[in-house]
C-alpha cells in the first residue's frame, strides 16, 4: 500500500497499513468486484502482545457491511484485495473483545513506553506470520508539534506503546479472553469444561466463528450440544459452517432432528450439502467418520504442485500424508478414483514428475458402510494415516484419518482426563 513502507513480492505481503487499505476494492477470483474494505477486525491478546487480525469489514451493495475472515483473503496489492470462497451476507455485528482497528484505534492518544511522550496513532500495520496468521505489529504515530509546526512521525513496534487498548481493562470476559487467546483449541475446550454454563456461553459468544468451531470440535458430545443450544440460530449455523463437515455432522446428529434441520437451512448451501451427505451414514461407519475435503489432484498434476498443496498450514498432518488422484471433477464425490501418492514418495521424486506416473494403485479404498473395527484394522495393518472412501461407482467420497478413528475408539469422557497428562516442557 502507498504512503508507508510496505514491501511486497507478488502476492506475498510483508506489511499492510490499514488506514491505507480502507476503500480498497475487493474482488472475487473471477474478477467481479464484491465491495470495498471499510475496516479490519482484531482481537486482543494477553501481556500486550500484538492483536490478531480476524478479518476485514467489507461494504457490499446496498451499503451492507459484512465480515470476511482473513483466511479468505488470497491477495492484497495496491488498489486490489482478492478473496475466495462464498460470502456470508449477514450484516456484521461486533462481539466482545473484537476491535474495529480503523474506527476504534486511529487518532487515539497513546504513550511511548521509553520516553513517556504522548503521541497520536495515525495508522496501524498488520503483518503475516509463517502460519498464515496476521497480527498488528507496527504503529505509525505522530508526535505533538510546536506552535504551527507539524510534529515528526515515525513507525514503532506494538510493544513500544501503551494505552491503545485501555477500554479492555473494564471487561471481565475481555480480560479472560485475552488470557486464553494463545491456548490451543484442545486446552481451551478443557478449560471451558470447568466453567459454569453462563461463563462458557459468554466466552463462546465473544470468540470468532473459526475459533469457536475449533473448540467445539474438541469438546465432548454433551458439552458441545449444551453450548450450541445457547447460541442464536444464525450464529450457530455460521460456526457449523466453519467446522469440518464430519464434525458438524456428528454434532447435528446429537441436537435432535428438528433443530438440525433448522440449522442446516440457515447454513451456506455448499456447507450444508456436505454435512447432509455425511449424515446419511451411520456415525460409526466409514462414511460417518470421513472428511469430505481430502487433497484431490489429477494425474497430470506435478510433484511440485502437490507438495505446494500439502504444505498449506490449515491441512492436518494426517490429511497431508497422502494425496488422492482422481479424474475430474475434483470435489467430492469426484470422478473415478485412480489411487494415492504418499508424501514420502513426493519428497523423493523430481518436482516436474507427474502424479500419474507414480500413483499407488495397490492400496484399496473402503466402502462408506465399512464399520469402525474394520477401518481401524485396515489402517493398522497397512500402517496408514488415512484411507480413501469410495462409492459403488469408484468415485472418491472422502477419507477417514487415524484421528477420526481415535475420536470414536476412545471412551466418551477421554477429553476430561486430558489435563492429567504431563507434558515435557
Amino acid at each position: 500500500m502507498k504512503g508507508y513502507p510496505s514491501p511486497m513480492s507478488g502476492n506475498v505481503i510483508d506489511r499492510v497499513f490499514l488506514a491505507r487499505l480502507a476503500g480498497t476494492a475487493v474482488f472475487e477470483p473471477n474478477g467481479d468486484q464484491v465491495g470495498k474494505v471499510r475496516d479490519a477486525v482484531a482481537t486482543l491478546r494477553a501481556n500486550n502482545q500484538p492483536p490478531r487480525i480476524l478479518g476485514l469489514i467489507v461494504e457490499v451493495p446496498p451499503r451492507r457491511r459484512i465480515f470476511v475472515p482473513i483466511t479468505r483473503v488470497t491477495s492484497i496489492e495496491s488498489g486490489t484485495v482478492v478473496i475466495t470462497g462464498s460470502l456470508n451476507m449477514r450484516r456484521y455485528e461486533q462481539r466482545q473483545n473484537e476491535i474495529l482497528v480503523i474506527a476504534e484505534m486511529l487518532d487515539r492518544t497513546v504513550t511511548l513506553v521509553e520516553s513517556g511522550e504522548g503521541v497520536t496513532v495515525e495508522d496501524i500495520a498488520m503483518e503475516p506470520t509463517r502460519t498464515g496468521d496476521w497480527f498488528l505489529n507496527r504503529v505509525h504515530v505522530m508526535r505533538k508539534g510546536r506552535g504551527l509546526r507539524r510534529g515528526a512521525s515515525s513507525t514503532v513496534n506494538w510493544d513500544d506503546i501503551s494505552g491503545i487498548a485501555l477500554h479492555e481493562s473494564n471487561q471481565g470476559v475481555g480480560n479472560l479472553l485475552a488470557t486464553i487467546a494463545n491456548l490451543r483449541a484442545p486446552d481451551l475446550a478443557s478449560m471451558l469444561h470447568d466453567l459454569t454454563l453462563k461463563r462458557r456461553v459468554e466466552i463462546a459468544r465473544a470468540l470468532d466463528d473459526e475459533r469457536l468451531a475449533d473448540v467445539l470440535e474438541e469438546m465432548d458430545e454433551a458439552a458441545r450440544v449444551e453450548l450450541l443450544a445457547e447460541l442464536e440460530g444464525e450464529r450457530a449455523a455460521d460456526v457449523l459452517g466453519e467446522m469440518d463437515p464430519d464434525d458438524a455432522a456428528d454434532l447435528l446428529r446429537e441436537v435432535g432432528q428438528e433443530r438440525a434441520q433448522t440449522l442446516l437451512e440457515l447454513m451456506e448451501p455448499d456447507d450444508a450439502e456436505d454435512v447432509r451427505r455425511l449424515m446419511r451414514y451411520e456415525d460409526y461407519s466409514a462414511g460417518g467418520m470421513m472428511t469430505t475435503e481430502p487433497i484431490v489432484l489429477t494425474a497430470d498434476t506435478s510433484v511440485a504442485e502437490a507438495l505446494a498443496t500439502v504444505r498449506r498450514s490449515e491441512i492436518s498432518p494426517a490429511l497431508a500424508s497422502q494425496v488422492y488422484v482422481c479424474r475430474s471433477p475434483l470435489e467430492t464425490p469426484t470422478g473415478r478414483f485412480i489411487g494415492i501418492v504418499h508424501i514420502q514418495r513426493l519428497l523423493r521424486e523430481v518436482p516436474s514428475t507427474l502424479l500419474g506416473s507414480i500413483v499407488d494403485t495397490d492400496t484399496s479404498a473402503l466402502a462408506p458402510e465399512t464399520n469402525l473395527n474394520d477401518v481401524s484394522s485396515y489402517l493398522a495393518s497397512y500402517n496408514l494415516l488415512a484411507v480413501p472412501i469410495v462409492d459403488s461407482n469408484e468415485r472418491l467420497l472422502g477419507a477417514v484419518t487415524v484421528d477420526d478413528v481415535l475420536d470414536h475408539l476412545l471412551p466418551e469422557n477421554w477429553r476430561h482426563r486430558s489435563h492429567t497428562v504431563t507434558e515435557v516442557q
